[in-house]
């Protein structure tokens, strides 16, 4: 039986705003430059994106017309973790 993806994985920034990056995603549609514009940051200790991207939970899709055209999506294991911290 396979193990449920949690949040015990390996995390360096807050598990709040890692849930928050999660959520926010799964809201709607999100492009790579909207997400890099309100989510990346310079700071090493909160590296939420890197957590998030690292343990499998969001991916960027290529688009058909460059970068600009790429998404950000949550992965299976990213719906996983979110629906188990929101109950």
């Amino acid at each position: 039986m396979a193990s449920m993806p949690s949040l015990s994985a390996s995390l360096t920034a807050p598990e709040a705003l890692v849930l928050e990056l999660l959520a926010w995603v799964a809201r709607g549609r999100r492009t790579y430059d909207e997400t890099m514009e309100v989510w990346r940051t310079s700071c090493p200790r909160m590296p939420v994106w890197e957590d998030a991207t690292a343990n499998g939970w969001i991916v960027v899709v290529a688009g058909d017309t460059g970068i600009r055209g790429h998404t950000v999506e949550l992965t299976p294991e990213g719906r996983a973790v979110l629906a188990r911290k929101v109950v």
